[in-house]
């Protein structure tokens, strides 16, 4: 990998040489477990990758907030956030 973010070209490159598909089935199986992984969470569902981590969708209740630069109040609409909890393995394979 040249560059310090992996792209869905790098994870294609690394099914293409490590398993031996296609570059085109490799494009087509990132795509496809992104697109599964992207429609479970805008539907609410949490993610579980094991060994890896938990993406989580949460929501955010509406709040006051402030705007610092003129201290005007301003309303915060409730929302949905993405949270990713790594796991305990992921965390250990880091800090080693």
């Amino acid at each position: 990998m040249s560059s310090t973010t992996l792209t869905r070209a790098d994870l294609t490159e690394a099914i293409y040489e490590e398993i031996g598909l296609s570059r085109n089935e490799s494009a087509e199986l990132v795509e496809s477990v992104l697109e599964e992984v992207a429609s479970c969470l805008v539907s609410g569902e949490n993610v579980k990758i094991s060994s890896f981590g938990s993406f989580l969708v949460r929501q955010k209740n509406g709040r006051m907030g402030r705007n610092p630069k003129t201290g005007q109040e301003v309303p915060i609409d409730p929302r949905r956030v993405l949270v990713f909890r790594p796991s305990q393995v992921m965390k250990d394979r880091i800090n080693a």
